[in-house]
């Protein structure tokens, strides 16, 4: 069975996942930890552990278990109290942590739980934070990093930590490595400013594919096309660059768009000339489906490029 590791957080890897566990791949799911909102940030503060929140989320997309389960995990305390706000899934993590040691083992034991096939791994088991340096001030955080990018110059996390070594080994024996699509600093850089994850993904032979998003993020990505993502990559990637661009070439329906323009997200247009210059080979299709008025990549459609990419590798 073909390896891919995937890197990413929150809602875009989620969905990524939720396809691709559909197919026969060995999938290895790659989690940020520095996290520090809503409920997340406050169990991360309260028990000095690592952020808990997108390793939930990733797990809920790979599970294979009734719905009842699943809204279960997803339930969130509505009522006035300690519990306020915190999702079940999240307290559950807590709690393993305690009972297991780490947050790795955590996760194996949830992957049991809802009958995960594959594997799900955060960058590490320490507490870390976020931390944007921007020449007359740190911005601390991911919420402080995803709203100043503008001045800041460079990422970096708060101390030096020891990088999960199971993760390592996965890079290694991987067929195709894979950047979701997310928050481009917070999720996917997150990942690229750890030393030991550079190496691993300079050593590697597999080919790097990078799932573009389908809209910008405020503060984050403002303007940006597909091109102008694979170049921030490309730049924390050191001597290997994206190989694989999969982007959308769909249209989005107008009155969407336009919900959308008014939170400051507009479409992230495919600039192919701009791609292909770079020496990424472009596979674009029309990956939109509207969920809701939201606007979210096509799972299937989205895993079937995957598989078929692996097939090929």
């Amino acid at each position: 069975m073909k390896k891919t590791v995937i890197f990413g957080g929150g809602t875009g890897l989620s969905c990524i996942l939720s396809g691709l566990k559909l197919f026969p791949v060995d999938v290895t799911a790659v989690i940020t930890v520095s996290d520090d909102g809503s409920s997340t940030g406050v169990l991360k503060e309260e028990l000095d552990i690592p952020a808990v929140g997108d390793l939930g989320k990733v797990l809920l997309s790979m599970a294979n278990v009734d719905d009842d389960f699943v809204r279960l995990l997803r339930y969130r305390f509505t009522k006035d109290g300690t519990l306020y706000n915190h999702p079940v899934r999240n307290i559950l993590l807590a709690a393993l942590i305690d009972m297991k040691g780490n947050l790795t083992e955590a996760s194996k034991y949830m992957c049991k739980l809802l009958n995960v096939k594959g594997t799900i791994l955060p960058i590490t088991e320490e507490k870390i934070e976020l931390i944007g340096r921007g020449k007359h001030e740190d911005f601390v955080g991911e919420m402080e990093v995803s709203q100043n990018i503008k001045d800041i110059e460079y990422l970096l996390y708060d101390h030096p930590f020891s990088v999960n070594q199971e993760l390592i080994k996965k890079i290694d024996e991987a067929d195709l490595i894979i950047f979701s699509p997310g928050s481009l600093y917070t999720s996917i850089l997150a990942h690229l400013i750890v030393p030991d994850i550079r190496d691993a993904l300079e050593r590697t032979s597999a080919p790097i594919m990078y799932i573009s998003n389908l809209v910008t993020q405020p503060g984050e990505t403002d303007g940006y096309s597909v091109g102008d993502h694979i170049q921030v990559l490309n730049r924390h990637l050191d001597e290997r660059k994206i190989d694989i661009v999969v982007a959308n070439n769909g249209r989005v329906d107008q009155s969407v768009a336009d919900v959308y323009k008014t939170e400051n997200k507009t479409i992230v247009e495919l600039d192919r000339d701009k791609v292909s210059s770079m020496g990424a080979k472009v596979i674009a299709d029309d990956l939109v489906t509207i969920e809701k008025g939201s606007i979210r990549h096509n799972e299937l459609k989205t895993a079937y490029i995957i598989f078929s990419c692996l097939m090929d590798a």
